[in-house]
């Protein structure tokens, strides 16, 4: 099982958005409709409850909810790699949550902490990996500070640690990371999207996040193909592409990050463009932005 899970993360790992209805509940149809489509294209690694989904901004029944929905969705058509977080007792109460809904893996988000050492983000998973030891369970990385020789002690002492979501974005220090573990005790995700994903291919990535996918599953397919191949032209020319949507989500700090994809969602006609607070809607420009981008890649 554990294998399976990393034979999957070898891919687009999408992370899903969360729709809202008019009234700013989670959309449950919208929901189902937006995921359908991406798993139709060929998306086979999706991941419920991560930043893209607006995952603080969730509450613990909607978490559920959203997890209830992903399962049932991509039943026997993608590996659901749930998000977990906040203190250590609520990232084991919901790993156990996806466990029994049928996820095959979890993603730990980083700590939420304004105090945070190595060897207490290695307690931190370790507790979590192990009160779910049938699942896979993928770290996601966001620190600068956590060494690699944390993420070597992780997966000395987690037999189902089995992949980093690596969110740094130094590929010099990915490399690092990469070389400390074990080969192939680890899949390696670029977790910075299809901007930084050609970066970290050279020195150990398999895979990549995705909240593009949401909204373009063919493109990001597509990238993922041509890097995987060793297709540079290709892969150069699919990145030049997709950038600038990228770019639009990494303005101001990341403020829009979530946002620029459900502006695009929306402009399709595929969900609402709700966000929740504290990220909030498009001004016009930017909508402009998203319109030009979106028939950019449709010509």
């Amino acid at each position: 099982m554990l294998e399976d899970v990393k034979r999957a993360l070898r891919s687009v790992v999408m992370i899903t958005v969360t729709p809202f209805d008019g009234a700013g509940q989670v959309d449950g149809p919208g929901y189902r409709s937006v995921l359908r489509r991406t798993l139709d294209a060929g998306i086979d690694v999706v991941t419920p409850n991560g930043n893209t989904s607006e995952f603080y901004s969730l509450t613990a029944v909607e978490r559920d909810q959203a997890l209830e929905l992903t399962v049932e969705e991509a039943a026997g058509r993608a590996l659901v790699v749930a998000g977990v977080g906040y203190d250590v007792q609520t990232a084991v109460a919901s790993a156990r949550t996806a466990r029994s809904a049928g996820a095959g893996a979890i993603m730990v988000h980083q700590p939420v902490h304004p105090y945070l050492s190595a060897a207490g983000w290695v307690d931190y998973h370790r507790a979590v990996a192990d009160a779910v030891p049938e699942l896979g369970v993928v770290c996601y990385l966001r620190s600068p500070h956590i060494p690699a020789g944390a993420v070597a002690e992780l997966a000395r002492v987690a037999p189902n640690f089995v992949g980093v979501k690596y969110a740094v974005p130094d590929p010099v220090a990915f490399g690092a990371a990469v070389a400390a573990v074990e080969e192939d005790r680890l899949v390696w995700v670029c977790g910075l999207a299809e901007t930084w994903a050609p970066f970290f291919w050279p020195v150990g990535a398999e895979g990549f996040t995705s909240g593009l996918a949401n909204v373009t599953p063919e493109l990001s397919l597509r990238f993922f193909a041509a890097l995987s191949a060793g297709d540079r032209p290709g892969a150069r020319d699919l990145w030049q592409r997709l950038k600038p949507f990228e770019d639009l989500r990494a303005a101001n700090g990341s403020a829009d990050n979530v946002t620029v994809v459900k502006e695009a969602l929306a402009q399709l006609d595929l969900c609402t463009r709700t966000v929740r607070p504290p990220i909030s809607e498009l001004p016009d420009s930017g909508k402009a932005e998203v319109t030009a981008w979106l028939k950019s890649v449709a010509e």
